[in-house]
């Protein structure tokens, strides 16, 4: 069979996925990285003057296949992975980091790009935008060191590849070893219905019907820690969850080798620390900046979590419980106190928002605001479970693929996200995207949601959409490629529509009666939108400032973890029976790639600005239709090619204010 990677590509950009064969891969990537050598080679030895078409385009041209063959290939290994793409994943990760270091740490190279910088030309919009990206990521690289210090940052490059690669693995590992299995009785006491179906499928999934199987995804785990009754098993549950990383597989040495290593290219690079490395390429800029943010944040929920806390002891020992409360409680008795509060239970919520239903409604909300419709088509997909869609425009116009990957399983890693098969560009003819969402809800039939799946669907969404919508020339600027810390804002900004009664009554439906969700539901679930905010609160900012700490000074000197853990929580006043979402043993976001460390405050950096953002919408209708223009015009179609900050400016007419961030949380 002939090799898909190798043959021209379809129209739609959908890759060939019921051709795709395992050796395909390898063969793919060492042809691309020939090609790519090649053509860097005929940029760098070009007799003539360096100019922005013959140097920054033909860089940006240059390693087609090889992102064709990476764009599927690392989506594989988070989505459906196996024992052999793990294997290679390990290998390639390394081959790549060191493939793309040769090349920024090519002198002769970043010579010809520094000669275009200096040049008297004056380039515009995207072009301007796309030259100052490429020298900084050269100069992020090392470009302008000696060349022993650039060779060391180029091999300390390679290894975190590796290293990262490494740790995810053992993530992944670790989830999929635990599982508790229950038969009925006693041990299911307090479980829902809804629960049941989601833990009896998921036992016949592993191959043991009849019984129940709990693991410690978050879809699996939080629902059992807020509804078991067997206040042992919860604890042996969370416990489980936090010994993630360490269990089975210790991520503890990766971990410390991860620090050092980014704290010596830190300082190879000039900076104090990594912190301070990865902050200056993003909107913060500084991690007292970052720090800033959260301190403002961090107090009043402080207080808040502390009244939460009270509340729940008291609940307690209303309940007879003569045991103090603990970090295992926390949703179980959280749930009680909502229901006996607002009269809610998510029992009773859940039936109202089916998956189709909920998918269905953001396709809605979509559409409304801007236009585009989602069409089901039969292309090949990856796994049976991934949903395909034709996306056009209002005018008919194709906008590109998209792809709903909906349910967890073995060989998914945890968690949501949004990715690219292709990415939009227009430097050498019209290319749409193929977008994908990936989620790891329960597979039960029906498949019901709890009001954060809710949110996790239409945050995804929100950036699918950016990826959708991109239209700009450079691929290197197009959908999400945008600063980390603002590329939150279209996700963070969509999940506002779930809860509006107008949207409510569009989608959240009885999967059984068809009767559209009573008015006194959503009533009190607006009541609630604070409810328990100052633990959601603690929790994300928590992990916040633990990630800040392992990448500012000292992190790197950290011999003991658990200690050094310790310590980053007591430096912050946190309270015991709240921990942070994630210890550093699992901690994906910042160990499992360099994207995300020190960077994990960008969510509630992107708050500030939806929450100010949504207010636009809010003041002129949540679906007026200029509002929608302007956020798509200047936050969704320009991708990177727009600075942040002006891109916001340009929507909103101003600079955003933390207040409306803070009274979103109820910590006003």
């Amino acid at each position: 069979m002939t090799n898909p990677f190798l043959e021209p590509l379809a129209a739609n950009g959908l890759p060939s996925f019921d051709r795709i064969e395992l050796p395909h891969y390898r063969e793919a990537f060492e042809q691309g990285i020939s090609q790519q050598e090649q053509e860097i080679a005929a940029i760098r030895d070009n007799p003539g003057e360096a100019n922005f078409h013959n140097t920054i385009e033909a860089l940006e041209r240059s390693g087609a296949l090889l992102r064709r063959v990476g764009d599927v290939f690392w989506n594989l290994t988070s989505s459906d992975t196996n024992d052999e793409l793990q294997a290679l994943e390990l290998e390639m990760s390394a081959t790549m980091a060191a493939h793309s270091s040769r090349i920024y740490a090519d002198a002769a190279l970043f010579t010809r790009v520094q000669a275009v910088m200096d040049s008297n030309v004056t380039f515009m919009g995207e072009q301007q935008q796309l030259l100052e990206e490429t020298h900084q990521r050269f100069v992020r690289a090392g470009a302008q060191l000696a060349d022993n210090e650039r060779q060391r940052v180029s091999d300390i490059t390679e290894r975190l590849a590796n290293l990262t690669t490494q740790f995810g693995q053992n993530v992944l590992k670790d989830t999929n070893d635990f599982q508790l299995v229950l038969d009925q009785g006693d041990d299911v006491s307090g479980l829902p219905e809804f629960v049941l179906g989601a833990a009896k499928a998921e036992a016949e999934q592993r191959g043991q019907p009849g019984k129940y199987v709990f693991t410690i995804s978050r879809s699996s785990i939080t629902p059992f820690l807020q509804y078991a009754d067997n206040r042992e098993l919860r604890e042996k549950m969370y416990k489980a969850y936090t010994n993630c990383g360490v269990a089975s597989v210790d991520n503890r040495p990766i971990i410390q080798e991860i620090v050092k290593l980014r704290t010596e290219r830190a300082d190879l690079m000039g900076y104090a620390s990594h912190a301070d490395f990865m902050l200056d390429d993003r909107m913060a800029k500084t991690p007292g900046a970052v720090r800033n943010l959260l301190d403002q944040i961090w107090e009043p929920a402080q207080k808040k979590v502390a009244q939460e806390a009270e509340d729940l002891q008291a609940l307690i020992q209303e309940d007879g419980g003569n045991f103090n409360l603990e970090a295992w409680d926390w949703w179980y008795y959280t749930e009680k106190l909502r229901k006996a509060r607002f009269d809610l239970d998510e029992e009773d919520v859940k039936p109202y928002f089916p998956l189709n239903q909920v998918r269905d409604g953001a396709f809605n909300v979509a559409k409304r605001l801007y236009g585009i419709t989602f069409t089901p088509c039969d292309v090949p997909v990856y796994h049976p479970d991934v949903e395909a869609y034709e996306v056009n425009d209002s005018d008919g116009s194709k906008v590109g693929l998209f792809l709903f990957d909906f349910f967890m399983r073995p060989s998914k890693r945890g968690g949501a996200w949004m990715s690219a098969f292709r990415e939009q560009s227009a430097l050498d003819g019209h290319e749409t995207p193929v977008i994908v969402n990936c989620c790891n809800f329960p597979k039960s039939d029906p498949c019901l949601l709890g009001m954060d799946e809710v949110r996790t669907l239409f945050h995804e969404f929100g950036h699918g959409l950016h990826g959708l919508l991109s239209k700009v020339t450079y691929r290197s600027l197009s959908g999400t490629s945008v600063k980390q810390d603002f590329v939150e804002l279209p996700s963070q900004i969509m999940e506002h529509w779930a809860m509006e009664p107008e949207v409510l009554k569009d989608y959240a439906r009885h999967h059984e009666t068809g009767e559209t969700i009573p008015v006194d539901i959503v009533e009190k679930l607006r009541a609630s939108d604070t409810f328990n905010q100052g633990f959601a609160t603690t929790e994300y900012v928590a992990a916040c400032y633990l990630d800040l700490a392992w990448h500012e000074p000292g992190g790197d000197d950290a011999g003991d973890i658990g200690k050094f853990e310790r310590k980053a929580m007591e430096d912050i006043h946190k309270i015991r029976t709240v921990d942070p979402r994630y210890w550093s043993s699992y901690f994906l976001h910042i160990f499992s790639g360099d994207h995300y460390s020190a960077g994990y405050y960008v969510y509630i950096w992107a708050e500030v600005l939806d929450a100010d953002g949504y207010d636009a919408f809010k003041e002129k209708g949540i679906f007026d239709e200029a509002t929608a223009n302007a956020f798509r015009k200047h936050v969704l179609e320009v991708g990177g090619s727009v600075e942040p900050m002006e891109a916001y400016q340009n929507f909103r007419g101003r600079e955003p204010s933390v207040e409306p961030l803070l009274k979103k949380r109820g910590l006003a």
